[in-house]
């Protein structure tokens, strides 16, 4: 899980950016972030034959709290 580890840490520093949390703050990009954390989390359902379907939606809300976090 080398990988994903490397995508989870590249994300993280990319939410902490300051112009990136601003953008994230309106309303539009709740919106976006819902939408565009379901494509991924659906994604990677696929991906793995849906054997971590569980794991998956628990990341998927936990980005949902970090990213819509106001």
């Amino acid at each position: 899980m080398a990988g994903f580890d490397d995508i989870s840490k590249k994300a993280q520093a990319f939410l902490k950016d300051g112009k990136v949390q601003d953008a994230l703050k309106s309303e539009k990009a709740e919106g976006v972030s819902d939408d565009v954390l379901a494509a991924v989390a659906k994604a990677a359902d696929k991906a793995t034959g849906g054997k971590h379907t569980d794991k998956i939606e628990q990341a998927r809300q936990q980005a949902d709290k970090r990213i819509g976090d106001r």
